[in-house]
């Protein structure tokens, strides 16, 4: 089992609807890492910004761009996740992938679409967990939304990393804020959240906020600006805190219901 897990978490602007050219960027972003991580996160629908216009992209978008995740995987010896607008079967997905060094391919299609935007009306919603086991580290991913419910993310399978990537404005930035540190909080776990900056085509501000928390609260790390944050997750630092404070072992039993 490996006791360190290595992140690099992009916080970026993102172009808007034009996935040839985000791919060129992160290519170019991801390029200037000077050190060697594990796995390295990208925002939500990385490569169009948050559109609810779907049918504005060729279907094939997608594919393309899942198979660029895979090619920069084994190019630079780490796993790559994040989030796109997905198309299959006529159907539309915010759909996050987590893409291994070795061309393994992992995938969650958002549980809470965002009604306020009228996601729900563009795309389809999940009905499963991503809960992966990753050089020694159980992580728990999702995308934004989903963060406002924690039944959703309840650490009943004593993962150790609940990560989240996402496109959260300005005017609820302290919710997000918030809830990160909650969820570490509540889960007994490392909380991640991965943010955009800069604006989108709606007038929309993001402001980042990109930040780690571990599994009593304490943020690790955080940024406001464009930039990669890389952060090294301590397995032993889990351990101890589960050990000396046994919380999860007094958490609620339920059921989820409507659930596959």
């Amino acid at each position: 089992m490996k006791n360190e897990l290595k992140l690099a978490l992009v916080q970026s602007p993102i172009i808007w609807e034009q996935p040839a050219l985000n791919r060129d960027y992160f290519s170019s972003k991801i390029a200037t890492l000077k050190n060697a991580v594990d796995v390295i996160v990208l925002p939500e629908m990385f490569t169009t910004g948050f559109t609810m216009s779907p049918e504005n992209l060729d279907a094939k978008e997608g594919g393309i761009t899942l198979t660029w995740m895979q090619e920069k995987a084994k190019e630079l010896n780490t796993a790559i996740c994040g989030s796109i607008v997905f198309s299959e079967r006529g159907l539309y997905f915010n759909r996050l992938f987590f893409v291994t060094p070795k061309g393994e391919v992992h995938q969650y299609n958002k549980r809470h679409t965002f009604t306020l935007a009228g996601e729900n009306e563009k795309y389809q919603a999940g009905k499963q967990h991503l809960i992966l086991d990753y050089k020694g580290f159980k992580m728990n991913l999702m995308i934004c939304y989903d963060l406002r419910f924690p039944v959703w993310s309840r650490n009943t399978v004593d993962y150790d990393v609940l990560l989240y990537v996402a496109n959260w404005p300005k005017p609820r930035i302290e919710a997000w804020d918030t809830l990160l540190k909650a969820r570490a909080i509540e889960n007994m776990s490392y909380c991640i959240g991965v943010n955009r900056v800069g604006r989108d085509e709606k007038g929309l501000e993001y402001v980042g906020h990109s930040a780690v928390y571990d599994s009593l609260g304490q943020q690790l790390v955080f940024s406001e600006k464009e930039e990669i944050l890389e952060i090294i997750l301590d397995k032993a630092h889990i351990i101890q805190t589960r050990d000396n404070l046994k919380f999860l072992y007094d958490r609620d039993n339920f059921e989820l219901i409507g659930i596959n």
